[in-house]
């Protein structure tokens, strides 16, 4: 392997023994910006580089959307901890912050993009920490039952500062407050983002060659999303697996003529298909009823402020919200309504321009390639986690694919 994948396979390999020191939260910003540098060097220098570090062609113009884009982020936030007056050490810590979330969406797919990273190195390290999932598997499912506390202890590494504790903590399993029955979130901060984590662990499973990493891979991945008690990651399984691998259907005649049956099959069939399909959406909000009603008064209260309050630049950080939200802060909990709320209309332009263009470039390769198939099913993952969580706090462990979205265009530049 080359200097970059050995540093990058290392470290999502030994990713348990990093969560174990309460470490991957500073191991993740701390990556990104060792490969950054990787990539200055090889760049600056070229040729007087040994032959796997120098950089592998010139920066797609993809990459660099998405560099303007995170910069723009950056100056979104300081107009915005300008205009409500929230002082200087409030915004280098939030710039800080930025350093360690939405920096890394350019900086992965810049490494991906110009070091020599190969695919296959990637997939093998993901299967790889699937294996030490699963071997530690037993351990965390009888921990609620035998005894073995929620937490296990919250490491020194918080000092360095981030959104919160459990950001550092390192736990066996959380016990769901609505039903007082165990959830586990693996190494993950909290559940649904387990759930979603193990969604991308069964995509890389997928691409891996041999069937025995295949397998591991894929059976690791459902553990964890069916542990993680996590609906939208169910939905996510699904999407993010099945739909890149129909897009090829677009290019042939008779897929047309089926979808052509199909929707005048269901033009017929309206009235009841539109009362099944209500009825699961239901269903499916009423699962965790208490969780739904949250989130959803969240993103209300931070459209109706937004809109009311800071229209261009929004409130420059996130902000406690009331009994009614379980003090849960405003600005959290989905991508797009925080943005709005935090950096205003200029910050979620800054997110959606590089974000729409990444996703249409994939859509379009996976229905002529087969290494689309993955970035797409990775771009629909980071969709549907947009509508329930914050994607920029979770970049820190969402790196492998993030990196991959860089190597992919390398391969379509090269291809």
């Amino acid at each position: 392997m080359t200097l970059p994948e050995r540093i990058v396979s290392g470290t999502l390999v030994w990713t348990w023994a990093i969560y174990a020191f309460g470490g991957l939260y500073v191991a993740g910003p701390v990556l990104a910006w060792i490969l950054a540098g990787l990539v200055a060097i090889s760049l600056y220098l070229g040729p007087a580089l040994r032959r796997d570090l120098r950089p592998t062609g010139s920066v797609p113009v993809l990459i660099w959307i998405w560099i303007i884009g995170m910069l723009v982020m950056l100056v979104a936030l300081w107009v915005g901890h300008f205009n409500w007056g929230l002082g200087l050490k409030s915004t280098i810590k939030s710039s800080i912050g930025w350093a360690k979330g939405w920096a890394l969406l350019a900086l992965f797919p810049l490494a991906g993009a110009m070091l020599q990273i190969k695919r296959e190195v990637l997939v093998r390290a993901h299967t790889k920490l699937a294996l030490v999932t699963l071997v530690l598997l037993p351990i965390l499912a009888v921990a609620p039952y035998i005894g073995l506390p929620e937490r296990i202890f919250t490491s020194p590494l918080k000092a360095v500062g981030g959104p919160g504790p459990e950001y550092f903590s390192v736990y066996f399993y959380t016990l769901d407050p609505a039903s007082w029955t165990p959830r586990w979130q693996f190494y993950a901060p909290w559940s649904p983002f387990a759930g979603l984590l193990g969604v991308v662990m069964v995509l890389f499973a997928l691409e891996d060659k041999r069937k025995a990493w295949l397998l591991i891979g894929v059976l690791a991945g459902v553990a964890m999303i069916l542990m993680s008690k996590s609906r939208m990651s169910l939905v996510a399984l699904v999407a993010a697996s099945v739909g890149p691998r129909m897009m090829p259907l677009l290019l042939k005649s008779w897929a047309w003529g089926i979808g052509a049956v199909f929707s005048a099959t269901m033009a017929a069939a309206w009235t009841t298909a539109a009362n099944g399909i209500e009825d699961a959406v239901s269903g499916f909000k009423g699962a965790r009823a208490d969780s739904t009603r949250v989130r959803e008064t969240l993103q209300r209260i931070a459209r109706e402020r937004w809109a009311n309050e800071a229209l261009w630049f929004g409130h420059g950080k996130v902000e406690p919200g009331p009994h009614i939200v379980e003090y849960m802060p405003i600005g959290s909990h989905h991508t797009w309504w925080a943005l709005l709320f935090v950096k205003g209309l200029v910050g979620l332009l800054a997110f959606a321009v590089p974000f729409v263009a990444h996703f249409g470039v994939v859509a379009k390769d996976a229905v002529v390639h087969p290494e689309g198939r993955l970035p797409f099913g990775i771009m629909l993952v980071f969709f549907i986690l947009s509508m329930g969580e914050n994607i920029e706090i979770e970049a820190y462990l969402l790196w492998p694919a993030f990196l991959m979205l860089g190597v992919h265009l390398r391969e379509m530049a090269q291809r």
